[in-house]
């Protein structure tokens, strides 16, 4: 079975090819800059990357570029688009109307539309890109996977907001979460990995990246995550400020005469690790600074790993202890500096880290924490293209 999965952004598609027979990556790939004249797509291919250039006007543009490049040229792998057995798409905000995975049919579409104010820049992006398989292959079965789903789980009382409930009941202000395909990934994997089942287990995912988001996973159940209504609420973040207090906003809304459009991209896109080094959102820049003696780079890491720690913390005591904590994403996985920050000083509850284990574990599977440490603390690479293929697989069998 061969199943394409899409991940549609406003200007981009990631796309990648498996082969469900033995789980493996066929092909993979990407548009970057749709609508812009330099627009490129790169195409993983044996190992090996290409890159082709070639205007992309829209997203059906695009998807049909894609398939091209499935069945044409030097990098074709199928004969023809028969060969294809359905697509999955990731699908960024389902509100509470989607607790799982669903095939998607119009009155779906119209429902995820509905979901579009939560969503504005992603959802808009995730329909065109349905859209444009349903042009281009109208009668193959397509799949959505929801980044919100996976928190559906949560008692009300951990996502709702201390504001008026009328708020809740017209406009749907409450906490969804996200990065949901990577939390529930990796926290079944993390249980296949050390050979132990989800139920009883209480598990704390660390999915750290540009954007980052811890999640409380309960007997196989997220029961909290640090993501709210929108992906600014949690941690510190590449270029998102995180937690602020609501005062400080409307503070800064008058001294800097911000409106709405304003202050979002004040704490979106000019915060986080880049606003307070003044250097850079990629962790290893901040590294680096610190290596020159840049001391708000020294900040703004203490800062990135200090609010992982708490949001540990908050979630071992919101599940009454915990058993594994697990680290992916970017650096999650790859910055042995994030996990050491993160975890130093809870060898209270439990956590005790292998230090050599951990400064040699880069994107692989691996136990870092001590043989004699009561927590288990794991690295696992997430794989959420794999996540959404095995989704479209099980609803259209």
């Amino acid at each position: 079975m061969k199943i394409l999965v899409l991940n549609c952004g406003s200007s981009s598609i990631k796309y990648a090819l498996y082969n469900m027979d033995d789980k493996s990556v066929i092909t993979s790939g990407g548009i970057e800059k749709i609508g812009l004249p330099d627009s490129f797509i790169n195409v993983k291919l044996n190992g090996e990357k290409h890159k082709i250039e070639k205007p992309v006007e829209e997203h059906t543009a695009g998807v049909q570029l894609i398939f091209d490049v499935l069945t044409k040229g030097d990098y074709a792998v199928l004969n023809n688009l028969n060969e294809l057995d359905a697509v999955g798409h990731r699908m960024v905000h389902g509100g509470e109307k989607f607790n799982k995975s669903v095939l998607l049919t119009p009155e779906v579409m119209k429902e995820f539309a509905a979901c579009n104010d939560l969503a504005p820049l992603h959802n808009p992006a995730n329909i065109k890109g349905v859209n444009a398989v349903s042009a281009l292959l109208p009668n193959i079965p397509q799949v959505g996977v929801f980044d919100t789903a996976f928190h559906q789980t949560m008692p009300d009382y951990a996502y709702m907001y201390a504001l008026p409930y009328e708020y809740y009941e017209k406009y749907g202000v409450r906490r969804y979460g996200f990065h949901g395909t990577s939390h529930r990934y990796v926290s079944q994997r993390v249980c296949e990995f050390l050979g132990v089942k989800p139920e009883g287990k209480k598990i704390i995912t660390c999915h750290i990246g540009n954007g980052a988001s811890i999640a409380a996973v309960k007997d196989g159940k997220c029961v909290d995550t640090s993501m709210g209504l929108t992906p600014l609420e949690g941690l510190v973040m590449g270029t998102r400020s995180g937690d602020v207090d609501a005062g400080a906003v409307t503070y800064l809304m008058d001294k800097l005469q911000l409106d709405t459009k304003g202050v979002s991209n004040l704490l979106n896109k000019k915060s986080g690790l880049a606003g307070v080094s003044g250097l850079s959102s990629d962790f290893r820049d901040i590294l680096a600074g610190i290596k020159d003696g840049n001391d708000k780079a020294r900040l703004a890491k203490e800062m990135y790993t200090y609010r992982i720690k708490k949001y540990i913390g908050q979630y071992a005591a919101a599940m009454g202890g915990v058993d594994i904590i697990l680290f992916t994403g970017g650096a999650g996985e790859n910055q042995w500096e994030v996990r050491e920050g993160a975890t130093s000083g809870l060898e209270f509850m439990g956590v005790k880290m292998d230090t050599e284990k951990n400064k040699n574990c880069r994107a692989t599977e691996a136990v870092l924490s001590a043989d004699d440490s009561k927590v288990t603390v794991c690295c696992i690479p997430t794989d959420e293209e794999l996540m959404i293929a095995l989704d479209t697989v099980a609803l259209t069998k």
